[in-house]
């Protein structure tokens, strides 16, 4: 018996007091395991717990599974477990939903959680108002260290995470924070304005999720404010967001170099896969017909030196496989905001400097390859230029392409290698064969 059906087997025979002190122990991803290996068992193995516990399980689903399970209970049980779910999983959650359940859902709720709900919903899913929670603990400044231990112990339990204290005026903007060692060292009658630390750092809610993570890995914060236009604070992020973000970021550009939509599923169905492949692929298909066609305008120079055929791949092949090195390079750089206008010169002038340098080695060694299998030095100086030049244009193209992409609003992980492999292709058959027809009398 393997953990899961262990685990299965006691909830189903537990009692009600068994059950809560389970709650205690049992985390809700572990749950979450048991319920998507026994899909058949899930609303009996989920009703046995109570609502809040519910909702964490729900919180911890895919976004797939989260109205799916929810949809397991009546109307009314589910406007309760609602009701507990983090704010940022429910907005999630029903912006994945049609516009006729989300509005029935919304309608149940209460009128201040449904305005929380309906203000993160206006954000896009993709920025910082988007990914924040709105559950934080916020006090005033007026208050002292003593009511403020009062207020926590009420307040603390239901919060996003209760490390930071932040300090908010009448109108909610944003004053500072107390950090919660002051708050123990302090003493009762000392106003938390005299203890806040005032420079803090925020994030705006218009902020792209991909911005926001970047400033996480760089401070290393556990949690951030956010805010609009005017400093008034709407939500946190914190840690376990960002590292939701990057997983998704992550497997969003590596699906997108291999030309696949980031929605398909390893489980997905034929049809499904077509629709996000095949679209690349007839991109691709005209990248290659357009190599194919500078092939073909050196037709009577492969004709005469069949020995060209043999080695075209090996130039273009090599080309593609450093113009993507340093595109990799590169668009690892644009997503962690690495490359600025400050730095960029200095990037190009050492990729360019490694193109020449890779070209170079390259180069010479297919010169000497190429000379010894043909019997012919200038057989062999031919493809040694032309591997030479392609391996500098590769460094150029996987540098400059992505950064020209990204200026032009596209992302540079969705287009870019189809572009780098054009340039190499063409430019790789356009210099052997171009070089290989001025060098023709030579060759033969």
């Amino acid at each position: 018996m393997n953990r899961e059906e262990k685990l299965r087997e006691t909830i189903l025979q537990a009692s009600l007091n068994e059950i809560l002190d389970l709650t205690e122990e049992l985390h809700p991803v572990d749950l979450l395991e048991v319920l998507q290996e026994y899909e058949e068992d899930q609303k009996a193995l989920l009703e046995k717990f109570p609502d809040e516990y519910i909702a964490m399980v729900i919180d911890e689903a895919e976004l797939d599974e989260k109205f799916i399970l929810l949809s397991l209970f009546p109307s009314k049980q589910k406007q309760e477990i609602i009701s507990e779910m983090s704010s940022d999983e429910l907005a999630d959650m029903l912006g994945n939903i049609d516009e006729d359940t989300q509005s029935r859902i919304l309608e149940g709720m209460e009128e201040e959680h449904r305005e929380e709900i309906e203000e993160l919903l206006s954000f896009s899913p993709e920025t910082a108002g988007g990914i924040m929670a709105t559950e934080f603990v916020s006090v005033k400044e007026t208050m002292t260290i003593d009511e403020t231990l009062k207020f926590l112990r009420d307040i603390a339990p239901n919060a996003e995470t209760p490390y930071y204290i932040y300090v908010l005026d009448d109108q909610d903007v944003l004053k500072g924070i107390v950090p919660i060692r002051a708050i123990l060292t302090s003493l009762p009658d000392v106003l938390l304005k005299d203890v806040m630390l005032e420079n803090v750092a925020t994030i705006p809610a218009s902020m792209d999720q991909e911005d926001v993570s970047n400033i996480f890995q760089k401070y290393g914060y556990m949690a951030m404010p956010v805010v609009d236009e005017e400093q008034v604070m709407l939500g946190i992020i914190t840690v376990d967001d960002i590292m939701e973000v990057l997983s998704d970021e992550h497997t969003e550009d590596m699906y997108r170099l291999a030309g696949l939509d980031e929605e398909e599923e390893i489980d997905g169905s034929v049809l499904d896969s077509i629709r996000s492949r095949l679209p690349w692929l007839l991109v691709n298909l005209v990248t290659a017909i357009l190599a194919s066609a500078t092939v073909s305008l050196f037709d009577a120079t492969i004709s005469k030196v069949v020995a060209l055929a043999v080695f075209m791949p090996l130039v273009t092949g090599m080309g593609g496989n450093a113009g993507t090195q340093t595109l990799t390079l590169i668009i690892r750089g644009i997503a962690l905001g690495e490359i600025d206008y400050e730095n960029k010169k200095e990037i190009l002038r050492k990729e360019f400097l490694v193109g020449v340098l890779h070209g170079a080695a390259l180069g010479l060694i297919v010169a000497i390859l190429g000379g010894l299998w043909e019997g012919n030095a200038v057989f062999g100086l031919v493809i040694g230029v032309a591997m030479f030049l392609n391996m500098v244009i590769a460094a150029l193209s996987g540098f400059f392409i992505p950064l020209l992409l990204k200026k032009m609003g596209i992302d540079p992980a969705l287009a870019s290698a189809v572009f780098v492999t054009t340039m190499t292709d063409v430019l790789g058959f356009f210099f052997f064969l171009g070089f290989a027809t001025l060098m023709l009398t030579y060759l033969l």
